[in-house]
């Protein structure tokens, strides 16, 4: 007769997590079975929110892991099932609660996300790339980190974080894919065959509102919100609805993009958003020999972040120089960013020692229910 009791499959199987909302199958009603054998093998059934789901291979590894780690454990056996209508609406609560009205968590007082809005004021900037370069740092050191590409007519964050996933409902939430460790959501995922978006302002801000409210977040350490160039529609909506937000702003040397980019960090004086720096990218180009070629001149980001700081009477520090590099081009086309992909690189090395300065916190969330809450009965489009 086996010795293995149900009760320690259920104590295995509390280590397994749900990828995408981060909490155990034990706890939100994942596990629909467990037999055990008298020769020591286990069969564990478990729920799938659809029928589709992105994550079945990933909660099938994880849920036999986590079961052949008991001692004296003979062969285990993992099946799937999909959650009825009930089913998941009980999932649905026990992820996020009983909130039926529209709540953006990271606009809540007691939210611990710390909200990065990447800005700049003109186009061609690197803007997106470092956008990608520091979530996947920040998530390689362990945080749980999300992308909203809010640059909603210039979308381009699925194609460098690699992600061809497409977001799925369960129930009233939206589900967002997975890159890299990443959570992620864009108007790309919305949209067939690269067709482009022709929106005004309420449509804008309606669409920013949903990506922030009717995803399922979790419990973020950082999100980081990817904005179109300028100082326009989607800029103010953000600090409407993340007060919180702070402003990452980036910049080349030149002397005139460093202009511009003073303009979008002078919107905090509006909407009394806090600048969190200044982030200088393709700073340099190393050459064979050890030199460096100022491409585009050179201190436009120390420029930036002085007047700033002046201009807001708060110390607005240069987070870093990134430099110009071949590689983030290339990581960037081939979805996997340099600052994982190329860590020793130039600019990997640089992306990643501006993601240990942003790498500061309090204490960690895991674990921490923010009191998410979702919109009710609304389609994104």
């Amino acid at each position: 007769m086996s010795t293995i009791t149900e009760a320690q499959v259920r104590t295995a199987l509390a280590s397994v997590e749900d990828p995408e909302v981060r909490r155990p199958i034990t706890e939100i009603g994942m596990v629909k079975s467990i037999d055990i054998a008298d020769n020591g093998d286990v069969a564990v059934g478990i729920y799938l929110t659809i029928a589709g789901c992105p994550m079945k291979s990933t909660l099938i590894e994880r849920t036999g892991a986590a079961v052949r780690g008991i001692d004296g454990v003979g062969e285990v056996t993992v099946t799937t099932d999909v959650m009825d209508d009930e089913q998941r609406k009980a999932f649905r609560e026990a992820v996020r609660g009983s909130a039926s009205e529209p709540v953006i968590p990271f606009a809540q007082p007691d939210s611990l996300t710390r909200v990065f809005a990447v800005a700049s004021g003109k186009g061609g900037v690197g803007k997106s790339s470092v956008t990608v370069n520091l979530a996947a740092a920040l998530s390689a050191r362990g945080l749980a980190v999300g992308i909203l590409d809010a640059d909603v007519y210039g979308h381009s964050i699925p194609t460098m974080m690699g992600s061809t996933d497409r977001p799925h409902q369960v129930d009233d939430m939206i589900m967002p894919p997975q890159a890299h460790g990443v959570s992620l959501i864009s108007i790309g995922h919305f949209v067939d065959d690269n067709a482009p978006v022709v929106w005004r302002g309420p449509m804008l801000h309606r669409a920013i509102q949903q990506f922030l409210a009717d995803v399922f977040w979790g419990d973020l350490d950082v999100l980081l919100l990817d904005l179109p160039p300028g100082t326009g529609d989607i800029a103010i909506s953000v600090a409407q609805l993340v007060p919180t937000a702070e402003l990452l702003i980036v910049t080349t040397p030149q002397a005139a993009a460093a202009e511009v980019a003073e303009r979008a960090g002078t919107i905090s004086l509006q909407t009394r958003q806090r600048i969190g720096g200044v982030i200088e990218n393709m700073s340099w180009m190393e050459m064979p020999d050890g030199s460096r070629m100022e491409v585009f001149g050179a201190g436009g980001g120390q420029t930036v972040a002085d007047r700033l700081t002046r201009l807001t009477g708060a110390p607005v520090p240069l987070l870093g120089q990134v430099p110009l590099d071949v590689k983030v081009r290339e990581a960037g086309d081939e979805g996997v960013p340099v600052a994982i992909g190329e860590p020793d690189s130039p600019a990997g090395a640089a992306f990643n020692a501006i993601a240990d300065t942003l790498h500061v916190r309090r204490e960690s969330l895991a674990g921490k229910p923010l009191g998410l809450g979702v919109t009710s009965k609304r389609n994104l489009m």
